[in-house]
């Protein structure tokens, strides 16, 4: 049976120069999301001009790297760095934004829904109100019809009369007559 051999990074024990912490002009930090600068946030572990991070001392005054008591045991990085963003960031505005926008995709949603309810019933109106008109054109048709057929059986029946009895015709005429 084959022994796995595990290898872990260890650091080593050389000293090295870290860069020194001088201020740079203001356009070459990032523009933060998080409220305030990163100046204005104090942390337990930052002192003036060092930084210990799970239990080594970085100094930027001297250069020097302090490796004494180097040890990485009980030290999880990302646990380290999650912890810090969570005091740093703060989610409530976005949990409010998200709440927000929610809550109007459901008032969206809904005038939405209302919107094609008012739609669908103004079709069924239309359709109701065009049967209606189309049922009104073929009345007006049908009276029109009758009319000029009434129209034609008078002028049939006056032209008959006046041949038929002219005098008595002519007085009635002058009697009944009515100017427009």
């Amino acid at each position: 049976m084959a022994a796995h051999h595990r290898q872990y990074y260890q650091p080593s024990a050389v000293p090295m120069s870290m860069p020194s912490k001088a201020p740079a002009p203001a356009s070459m930090y990032p523009i933060s999301r998080v409220p305030g600068s990163p100046t204005d946030y104090s942390d337990a572990s930052t002192t003036a001009g060092s930084r210990t991070s799970g239990g080594m001392t970085f100094s930027s005054a001297g250069g020097d790297y302090d490796s004494s008591s180097a040890s990485y045991s009980g030290v999880d990085v990302v646990d380290v760095l999650s912890d810090r963003m969570q005091d740093a960031f703060d989610p409530t505005p976005l949990d409010r934004s998200l709440a927000s926008q929610a809550q109007t995709s459901g008032q969206l949603h809904a005038k939405q829904q209302e919107l094609m309810e008012l739609q669908a019933m103004a079709e069924r109106r239309m359709r109701g109100l065009r049967a209606n008109f189309n049922e009104g054109l073929k009345t007006a048709r049908e009276t029109k019809r009758d009319l000029e057929w009434t129209q034609k059986r008078v002028s049939s029946l006056k032209s008959k009369a006046e041949k038929a009895h002219p005098e008595e015709y002519r007085r009635a005429s002058k009697k009944y007559t009515y100017d427009y």
